[in-house]
């Protein structure tokens, strides 16, 4: 059993901001997949179905973003997961708009949402998918982060949303490394900010 996670701010002042970019990616996973996410739990909202003929757990904490840990640990504690069967998905603004990167583990790389879930959990080793949102060359990244997507940069984000349910279709099977060999080069070299 795969827990999949959805980083974001809870509220409809948060719809489309591109820190809710993992929200945004979940809910199109759940709409592919016929998964509900209305359930209360754990401090998230919470779907069960399956993809691909796995079982799978969706999650969307509504701690707020610098909380997300609260929510994760305790949906991981309640199913006995294993962490390396623990997929979150996040905004990134050191990728280009409509990249994606999949690692097996690591840092947190500055995102206050992974920082809290690696506090609280005391490890590093499960698998990301990090959504490309670009920082646009932007001084204050907090507003920028908060900022809505136009219309036109949510059709180049939603190219990568699609590419990370495909992705996540290898990762539930236990093939995250193809999903990297797959996944990793798209994307580059679109974007204005990328360190990457």
């Amino acid at each position: 059993m795969h827990i999949i996670v959805g980083l974001g701010n809870p509220g409809k002042q948060y719809e489309f901001t591109r820190h809710n970019a993992g929200y945004l990616c979940l809910d199109y996973l759940a709409a592919k997949y016929d998964i509900k996410v209305n359930k209360i739990k754990f401090k998230s909202l919470v779907g069960e179905g399956s993809i691909k003929g796995e079982k799978v757990v969706l999650l969307k904490p509504t701690t707020f973003m610098n909380l997300s840990g609260e929510a994760v640990c305790e949906a991981v504690r309640f199913y006995k997961a294993d962490w390396e069967n623990v997929i979150v998905v996040y905004d990134d603004i050191s990728l280009p708009l409509g990249a994606l990167r999949i690692r097996e583990k690591g840092s947190a790389g500055g995102h206050n949402g992974m920082k809290n879930i690696i506090y609280l959990s005391g490890t590093d080793t499960f698998p990301r998918i990090r959504l490309g949102v670009d920082s646009n060359g932007e001084r204050d990244l907090a507003d920028y982060v908060l900022g809505k997507f136009s219309n036109e940069d949510l059709k180049t984000f939603s190219s990568a949303v699609e590419d990370a349910v495909d992705a996540m279709e290898y990762m539930v099977k236990g093939d995250t490394q193809k999903a990297m060999n797959l996944f990793n080069k798209k994307g580059l070299g679109e974007g204005k900010g990328s360190k990457q």
